[in-house]
């Protein structure tokens, strides 16, 4: 039972943790309050959606989009980058284009709509509850994630040039992504003794932290 209950407060937190990217870009760009709560109801009824689809989809479908998951993390990431780098020249020229350029980091992609949808099923296996039900949890914690992040990060008074930052870092993080877990996935299945592998466990984990780390200190950096 603690291993069940330990798993569904994973996986939420989880959730939390992946409004915060659509927070991101309610938070740094120029878009109204009613805008971000009508983005947030959205998520909201698109996790009800996810949920009550649940049993209905073929397990064959998800495995087929998750076939396409390295090529839709590049081709999100490609896109992510030059949008950011679009929003930030924009930005130093006089020109607020973040009303609009925000809905590439915050509008639901084919990624999100997956993580969303195997959330839910994870969590109606785990509690043993109707899909809808799940639906509405999992839409009312990322309706908090993104309400509660984009406050937050509206408070640091970032602007569009910090919202183009965070796209082109995001639009990296994708590409590493892309690159690392297939690598890892192989690597797994070698079959690597443990002894060999031990380390391999936190590889991933290592190399993103310090990615993160290293875009943070470079932020600053250039802040000073």
């Amino acid at each position: 039972m603690d291993t069940i209950y330990a798993a569904v407060v994973g996986i939420l937190i989880a959730i939390f943790i992946f409004g915060l990217k659509t927070g991101v870009g309610c938070g740094f760009s120029s878009i109204r309050k009613r805008d971000v709560l009508i983005l947030a109801t959205g998520y909201f009824v698109i996790s009800v959606i996810l949920g009550s689809l649940v049993g209905l989809v073929d397990e064959s479908y998800l495995e087929g989009i998750a076939g396409l998951g390295m090529t839709l993390h590049v081709l999100i990431a490609l896109i992510l980058i030059a949008v950011g780098i679009y929003t930030q020249k924009k930005w130093i020229c006089g020109h607020d284009v973040s009303k609009k350029t925000f809905l590439v980091i915050s509008v639901p992609c084919p990624v999100c709509l997956t993580a969303l949808f195997v959330s839910c099923m994870l969590l109606a296996s785990s509690l043993e509850i109707s899909g809808w039900k799940v639906g509405v949890i999992v839409g009312i914690v990322f309706f908090l994630s993104v309400v509660s992040s984009t406050w937050v990060f509206k408070s640091m008074r970032k602007t569009p040039e910090d919202l183009g930052t965070a796209m082109m870092f995001l639009g990296i993080f994708y590409l590493m992504g892309a690159m690392i877990v297939p690598a890892y996935i192989k690597a797994k299945q070698l079959n690597i003794s443990t002894i060999e592998g031990g380390g391999l466990d936190i590889v991933p984990l290592v190399v993103i932290s310090l990615f993160i780390l290293g875009g943070f200190a470079f932020n600053y950096m250039r802040g000073q």
